[in-house]
């Protein structure tokens, strides 16, 4: 087993030696499986951190069974999408958007 030595600041060190003291276990035992958990599970990225943002407040709905059926099947590219909407004319949906929001107060 190799040794490592960390400077930490108090603070976190006071936090660390409660929470062994709580677990029943030694700081070094905490520490090791903390940064064994940590170094097991990557980061979120930033994708991953803004669907979980967006569904914690209610604002991300998850397709239902037929709509990721439909997708499955689905053949257009993103580039014929965006063509088929520059097409169909009439306002961007932020704009409507804002309109249906009204003037600020």
């Amino acid at each position: 087993m190799n040794t490592l030595t960390l400077e930490l600041p108090a603070e976190l060190y006071e936090d660390l030696r409660l929470e062994s003291e709580r677990r029943g276990e030694s700081i070094q035992t905490l520490a090791q499986k903390l940064l064994a958990e940590r170094l097991a599970s990557p980061p979120p990225t930033e994708r991953e951190r803004a669907i979980a943002a967006l569904r914690a407040a209610g604002l991300l709905a998850e397709l239902g069974p037929e709509m990721e059926r439909r997708a499955e099947r689905s053949t257009m590219t993103l580039e014929e999408v965006q063509a088929a909407l520059d097409r169909a004319g009439g306002k961007p949906l932020s704009e409507l958007i804002l309109e249906m929001r009204g003037p600020k107060e």
